[in-house]
């Protein structure tokens, strides 16, 4: 089970008993304003280092914003925005922030980094409500499960997690405790296919998959939620496959 420790879980809790009673709930079926994205295929002759990914990205992909506020009690609403592609086994993804306050204090994986500064990408690779939750905090740890619901959540080994998933900040990888101004962040993932370990994907080619994009920083000075597609639940829980968009992959 996920380790959520904060109140986001707690708010979240109803909402997923709700599921619980209601399976059918769980499927996209029932998300009447589903986004999509068609995930472009990146032509790259070698294969570049992680610092210099975002620079392909930014030539060959377009941007998306994470943007939407689904509960009104947190109205903060930093710039987000998100370009992804893949290169047929691997994700690529770059998220790019301006936020006013910017906290990365977990550096160990699987920590709770929805806590510091945060940024968030679920995937569910067969659109049967089962979903990786990727949890990226503004240095670059990594928080990886997968899993039903909020409650239901087994953690991938963080062995794994460190030799196959790779992040790159623009703040670096030291832990920061709290900064304020106007910050802006950018970070790259890395994400191979082979680390959907309860999916036999060898080739991202042609696949759809459902997902959803988070920005959110639960012990920030100023708590936020923004998701990419929209949430209609009454309180704060981003453990919501029924309302994820959907990815179309080139």
């Amino acid at each position: 089970m996920d380790k959520f420790l904060s109140f986001r879980f707690f708010l979240a809790l109803p909402v997923c008993l709700m599921f619980f009673a209601y399976p059918g709930a769980t499927q996209n079926t029932q998300n009447h304003s589903m986004k999509e994205i068609t995930v472009p295929k990146i032509s790259v002759t070698d294969h570049p280092q992680i610092e210099s990914i975002n620079q392909v990205l930014e030539q060959q992909v377009p941007l998306h914003t994470i943007d939407e506020i689904n509960w009104t009690d947190f109205p903060y609403k930093p710039k987000v925005q998100f370009r992804i592609g893949h290169v047929g086994q691997e994700i690529w993804l770059t998220f790019y922030v301006t936020e006013k306050h910017v906290l990365a204090r977990k550096t160990q994986t699987n920590s709770s980094t929805h806590l510091d500064s945060c940024v968030e990408f679920f995937i569910d690779p067969q659109q049967n409500g089962h979903y990786y939750n990727f949890e990226f905090n503004a240095i670059g740890t990594t928080h990886l499960a997968y899993g039903q619901n909020v409650r239901e959540r087994e953690f991938l080994d963080p062995a794994v997690i460190e030799s196959e998933v790779r992040t790159y900040s623009s703040l670096g990888t030291d832990p920061l405790d709290m900064k304020n101004g106007e910050i802006s962040w950018e970070l790259t993932v890395v994400i191979p296919a082979s680390i959907l370990t309860h999916d036999d994907i060898r080739d991202l080619e042609g696949k759809v998959m459902n997902a959803n994009f988070f920005k959110c920083g639960d012990e920030t000075v100023t708590p936020h939620f923004l998701s990419w597609n929209r949430i209609d639940t009454d309180r704060p829980s981003f453990h919501q496959p029924a309302f994820f968009g959907r990815l179309t992959f080139e």
